[in-house]
């Protein structure tokens, strides 16, 4: 019945967006269009990319002393600004150029296969996106490029991450919470969790120095959230990665409801299917339904899952209803680990040679400088 009932918002609210399109765009009132590629992925034969054309407002790189009312304002403009409907892209590749066109919420996807492998020599691959459509008078070229990670079958190990309260504190189970964060932080104020910055290093480095382990980030956020992800994960220096988040019209609806194991459970599948002989370590947290996915992919994959590393963020009433996740994944041959820090997972991790001896030093260092060095704004709304 939920499911039915924000089916139905969702519908009307792309309607309502799609009118409010068609009035600001007949009044002369629509901003120039923008293309905001997100960051896509990819084999030596085909490579699967997202992005939206959304109306430019303005966006940018948040300053250290923006305040609370400045992050709220940005917030805002995210989820207001105004999608571009049914407009025609050219997107090349490596010599290659495809036509696509925006769906409905202003999303468009790449699938693009090649009978001759592609290059990866850099691992990151450019993609140019040009506007065909004009949607505004006198809007010029519009066009944007993209990137696409590229791994090959050198790359036999990656990483696939859980986002909130994984890398990043965001109280997801806690509604009050999660809107002060939302609303009144920015990628520069919001904190990550102690240390996974380093840990996220280390995975990535693996210990082979010719090769990296990928990471995914895979979330029910809403994908009007990539801007702010992408730029906490530059700031705090955790390893470029695609994100694989949520595009639903019920991005509106998200902060009330939990529903999206479904959604985790498809982007893993898709992550999987794309690199079909590479090994993986899972990560999230204790706060949702981490362990219920992940155990669930185990039972699909169970020779593709290498080890899954679960944050315990709860209290002992979820570690009690994980426990029994934690023995079925250990009869499937895969281990599952219930830690309370960064710092015991990479200990496992270097146990198992997942990560480099000198990492760990590194892992320990950042740990212990994240938990003395509270943000102010964290202080100040008592989160």
């Amino acid at each position: 019945m939920k499911k039915k009932v924000f089916r139905y918002l969702g519908k009307t609210a792309n309607k309502l967006d799609y009118y409010r399109f068609r009035i600001k765009q007949r009044t002369g009132l629509l901003g120039r269009p923008k293309i905001l590629p997100y960051l896509g992925f990819g084999n030596e034969d085909c490579i699967y990319m997202r992005g939206q054309v959304l109306e430019d407002k303005g966006l940018a790189t948040p300053d250290d002393d923006q305040n609370k009312w400045q992050n709220a304002k940005a917030m805002y403009k995210r989820y207001t600004s105004n999608e571009t409907p049914r407009v025609q892209l050219r997107i090349s590749f490596q010599g290659h150029a495809t036509l696509a066109q925006t769906d409905s919420q202003g999303y468009f996807s790449l699938h693009l296969k090649n009978r001759q492998p592609y290059k990866h020599g850099n691992e990151w691959q450019p993609v140019k996106i040009e506007l065909l459509d004009s949607v505004t008078e006198q809007q010029g070229l519009v066009s944007a490029v993209g990137e696409v990670l590229i791994a090959g079958e050198k790359n036999n190990m990656g990483i696939i991450s859980d986002v909130d309260d994984t890398i990043l504190v965001s109280r997801a189970t806690k509604v009050y919470k999660k809107l002060q964060l939302m609303l009144f932080k920015n990628a520069r104020t919001r904190l990550p969790f102690e240390g996974v910055a380093a840990f996220y290093r280390a995975l990535y480095e693996g210990t082979n120095p010719f090769q990296i382990n990928p990471i995914f980030y895979v979330s029910s956020s809403s994908w009007k959230l990539f801007d702010l992800l992408q730029d906490f994960c530059e700031l705090q220096g955790i390893p470029k990665g695609p994100f694989l988040l949520r595009d639903s019209r019920m991005d509106q609806f998200k902060l009330i409801t939990s529903l999206h194991e479904g959604h985790k459970l498809m982007q893993v599948k898709k992550i999987m299917n794309m690199y079909p002989y590479m090994q993986f370590i899972l990560v999230g947290d204790s706060g949702q339904k981490d362990a219920e996915i992940y155990t669930e992919v185990t039972r699909r994959y169970p020779e593709r899952v290498k080890t899954i590393y679960i944050r315990n963020v709860s209290g002992p009433g979820r570690a009690a209803e994980i426990q029994p996740l934690l023995e079925e994944c250990r009869e499937m041959g895969v281990e599952m680990l219930l830690v309370k820090d960064t710092v015991e997972a990479a200990r496992h991790a270097l146990s198992q040679g997942y990560i480099s001896p000198e990492s760990l030093p590194a892992i320990k260092g950042e740990r212990k400088k994240d938990l003395e060095a509270p943000s102010h704004m964290e202080q100040m709304l008592q989160v």
